[in-house]
């Protein structure tokens, strides 16, 4: 389940010379809820390259991506961080195969009690 994310961040700095990861502003992370060394998916929202690191505490107002990621990643374009955690008990609902014309059905079919936020699911509701 996602748990946070920094919406089109504009990366200040791309250090192909360092090893690895993304530096992030502290006070940025702490608002999103990051931790230091925690594993996030950056999207870059300017050409589609996507790729997996996780966090350190950069300068303030830095969002820097570091190693070889840099080479997805230029200054002054816009990038997503997002983080996931798993829940406990959680089970997805899995679609065996999407057929067009399960699409076009006008209601979406009743999935009783084991919804999204049931907490028998694992989920956020009560």
């Amino acid at each position: 389940m996602l748990k946070s994310k920094i919406h089109r961040a504009v990366v200040t700095d791309a250090d192909l010379n360092y090893e690895g990861s993304i530096s992030i502003d502290p006070k940025l992370c702490e608002a999103a809820d990051l931790v230091e060394f925690e594993k996030v998916d950056v999207y870059n929202c300017d050409n589609g390259n996507r790729f997996h690191t996780y966090v350190i505490w950069g300068k303030p107002g830095e969002i820097c991506i570091n190693g070889a990621a840099a080479h997805l990643a230029q200054p002054d374009k816009s990038e997503c961080c997002r983080a996931h955690r798993a829940l406990p008990h959680y089970h997805p609902w899995i679609i065996p195969q999407a057929r067009p014309q399960d699409r076009a059905r006008k209601e979406a079919p009743e999935r009783g009690p084991n919804k999204i936020g049931d907490p028998r699911r694992g989920g956020l509701g009560g």
